[in-house]
């Protein structure tokens, strides 16, 4: 695709949008496991059926470890990859929902930006998008940004 195609479409090479959405997908992944850390939530926890938010934070936190290799063995596709960086901050935000429940209403903030870091990535994976639309991505790796710092600001995260 041409620099111009891009400009007109707002898409990028399938290359270029696999490290977009790998660098997502690991921030999110690390958010979630020093979430899941601070909560104190053990990664053993994850259960097939969940049956408390416990369980099912761990067990987003083992599929989403599974979906960061998924891509190292397939050629780029950028809605599967998408699709991992959506897990991931999903996962995410299933931590911080416990680390939230936990830490009081002082977490308040690092919950809403880890939901919207969740939903942007669900957007930027899915409809036509299909982990093509740069606007979309931009939107998501600013929202992943936003609930970094306010993980760390939260103390969820060093």
């Amino acid at each position: 695709m041409s620099g111009r195609e891009e400009a007109v479409t707002g898409t990028a090479p399938a290359a270029a949008l696999r490290k977009v959405h790998a660098d997502r997908a690991r921030s999110a992944y690390d958010r979630a496991v020093a979430t899941c850390r601070h909560a104190g939530i053990p990664q053993d926890a994850a259960q097939l059926v969940p049956t408390s938010p416990v369980g099912r934070a761990a067990g987003a936190l083992r599929l989403a470890a599974g979906s960061l290799d998924a891509p190292a063995g397939s050629d780029p596709d950028p809605a599967a990859d998408a699709r991992c960086a959506r897990n991931a901050a999903a996962a995410a935000a299933l931590a911080a929902q416990v680390a939230a429940s936990r830490d009081g209403t002082g977490a308040t903030s690092a919950l809403r930006a880890a939901l919207t870091a969740s939903q942007a990535a669900a957007a930027a994976a899915g409809g036509t998008a299909q982990g093509r639309n740069m606007s979309l991505n931009a939107i998501a790796d600013e929202a992943e940004r936003s609930a970094v710092a306010a993980a760390r600001t939260a103390g969820w995260m060093a």
